[in-house]
């Protein structure tokens, strides 16, 4: 075995490789992983299911969905936010309760002390001249005048404070994008049409096809590595560069001749190619507890 070899344990350093290897058998640190081509869903896939769309939909952000799965999303988050505003009103008129419950109790508590205080005026105790008064000093003692109540007694089971109900916030009634995280509405979801690839000699299933889609004025492929918008008022997909070359000439709509504008072009969120030029973001982290010495 080389000095310089990987797996080298004769040195005295703790090498960078070592380190590695220990901290991926052991199951504590950081584990980071660079995620490849095929851990990228392809322009077409839906952004939940990664797989290709049925009845493709796009948000006004980019985002491509199938309508199916969004749908379901959608449904499940607003049950999810009634069983929160369940719960929180639930909550809110528990607190009211008990809030009346106390009015009424004070309320009571000083009806008490005032009947006993006019009782007390019309009694009035014998005084004896030849017994000296006793004045009551304060007492030091922790077991005195209700003060046991309120010790931190863990091994006396009436003594053992009580833990404090959670307030619960209010819901947010606002569903949003899983993939943005911005609000997301039913009736901003955009159609889109993609234009099938017309090969006659290709008789494979689309699903296998590599080539699936292309641009519906200019006919070139679309993939991964060409950048594509969606025409809001049809939902054709069309290349960027169509957009950059035909479409900002006239901002005429080249299926249609419809008048556009720049609100009715949606860049797509590309899913990306594993180069690290393409992507910002392609490294998978998964964080565990540190080694403790």
């Amino acid at each position: 075995m080389t000095r310089h070899a990987k797996n080298c344990t004769a040195g005295a350093v703790y090498t960078y490789n070592e380190k590695r290897k220990d901290t991926k058998s052991s199951g504590y640190g950081t584990q980071s992983m660079r995620l490849g081509k095929d851990a990228v869903k392809d322009f077409d896939c839906c952004s939940l299911t990664l797989q290709p769309c049925r009845d493709p939909v796009i948000t006004p952000h980019g985002i491509l969905y199938d309508k199916e799965a969004i749908l379901e999303y959608v449904i499940a988050q607003k049950r999810e936010v009634a069983r929160k505003t369940k719960e929180y009103e639930k909550q809110k008129n528990k607190n009211k309760a008990e809030l009346s419950e106390l009015a009424a109790a004070e309320d009571r508590s000083n009806k008490e002390k005032k009947f006993l205080q006019g009782e007390r005026s019309i009694v009035s105790t014998p005084h004896n001249p030849f017994q000296a008064e006793v004045t009551e000093s304060a007492s030091v003692s922790n077991m005195t005048d209700g003060r046991n109540k309120n010790l931190p007694s863990f091994w006396i089971p009436t003594l053992t404070p009580a833990a404090k109900s959670t307030e619960m916030k209010k819901p947010d009634k606002t569903i949003y994008c899983p993939m943005t995280n911005k609000p997301l509405k039913i009736k901003d979801l955009i159609p889109v049409k993609l234009t099938l690839v017309k090969d006659p000699d290709d008789k494979a299933s689309l699903i296998v096809k590599k080539n699936r889609f292309m641009c519906a004025v200019t006919h070139d492929i679309l993939g991964n590595t060409v950048p594509a918008a969606v025409l809001r008022p049809t939902g054709d997909v069309v290349t960027v560069e169509c957009v950059e070359k035909l479409i900002k000439k006239d901002w005429l709509h080249p299926i249609t001749g419809e008048k556009l504008t720049e609100r009715d072009i949606i860049p797509m969120q590309m899913g990306g190619t594993g180069y690290s030029s393409t992507n910002d973001n392609l490294q998978g982290k998964f964080e565990k507890p540190p080694i403790q010495a």
